[in-house]
């Protein structure tokens, strides 16, 4: 097994960022990085094993974990769009499990004027399928006035949506476990023959907007006397709006409350480390010499 140079096992770590409807910078959304809070900024690591059937082809299983993090407090309100956000005050924060599968491709492989792989640098792109499970909790204040008073709840069982409700037919349940497909690139350099260093830039389009638990519009917070212990209908009404904690009593049952209309998704900068499986045994130590130029 693993004779041929063929596989190759690795870790990866780094910093992982979320994109959604919480948080941000000034003015309107934007994409990407230019509207992450840096100071949310979470741990991602990793494992994976990697195959390749060809030098310029590698197929990728992975597992990872890491954390997300969303807070509209942290927005600096200069008076535009941003300050619905602020004001909204909503927050969350969610351990995510993924695992995926990706294809790799290495471009500059047919051009390598020698074979193995010390001293080489290859950039590579990736696209991949894959699943991940998350878990979407926030704050909820005993004494709104007491800091000391925290505790961290999930989300989800609260409906703050009107999740599942008669009233709100059209707000389904959603599921903590979700599709995503992973895009990104990066680029390794070989220290050694069977080792390399390397740093990838990997995001994860997914397929719900629910990872802050914040999608779409205020409900009526009298419906939550219908579906939940009364022990939660208090945590319920102060989570689904914190305006008031901000000493906003405006109206706003049916107003918005997030954007259903951009999924929310999350990325991460990963520095990686892997070694080449018995590199010197067969496929490794030749497997370019046909593309090697003549002497």
């Amino acid at each position: 097994m693993f004779k041929d140079g063929k596989y190759e096992v690795g870790f990866g770590l780094g910093p992982s960022f979320f994109l959604g409807d919480l948080g941000g910078t000034y003015g309107p959304g934007k994409p990407f990085i230019q509207d992450i809070n840096f100071p949310l900024t979470k741990l991602a690591k990793g494992i994976y094993f990697n195959a390749y059937p060809k030098e310029w082809l590698g197929f990728r299983i992975a597992v990872n974990h890491s954390y997300l993090e969303g807070d509209d407090n942290l927005i600096n309100p200069k008076g535009g769009e941003e300050v619905f956000r602020y004001n909204r005050n909503l927050y969350f924060q969610s351990q995510v499990f993924e695992a995926y599968l990706a294809a790799e491709f290495y471009p500059t492989v047919f051009t390598e004027r020698y074979s193995g792989l010390k001293g080489k640098l290859r950039p590579y792109g990736l696209i991949g399928v894959g699943v991940f499970r998350f878990n979407p909790k926030g704050y909820y204040y005993s004494n709104p006035n007491d800091p000391n008073t925290k505790q961290l709840v999930e989300l989800k069982p609260l409906r703050l949506e009107g999740q599942g409700m008669a009233e709100y037919p059209k707000n389904k349940e959603y599921s903590l476990v979700q599709p995503e497909i992973p895009i990104g690139i990066g680029f390794k350099y070989y220290i050694k023959e069977n080792c390399f260093i390397g740093m990838e830039i990997l995001h994860r389009k997914t397929f719900t907007d629910y990872i802050d638990d914040v999608s779409k519009d205020y409900v009526d917070p009298i419906n939550f006397q219908n579906y939940l212990s009364a022990a939660d209908v208090p945590i319920a009404i102060q989570l689904h709006n914190r305006e008031p904690l901000r000493g906003l009593t405006r109206p706003y049952v049916g107003t918005i409350r997030g954007n259903p209309k951009e999924m929310d998704s999350y990325f991460s900068f990963i520095l990686r480390f892997a070694w080449r499986l018995n590199w010197n045994n067969g496929f490794g130590s030749g497997a370019l010499k046909s593309i090697k130029c003549p002497s």
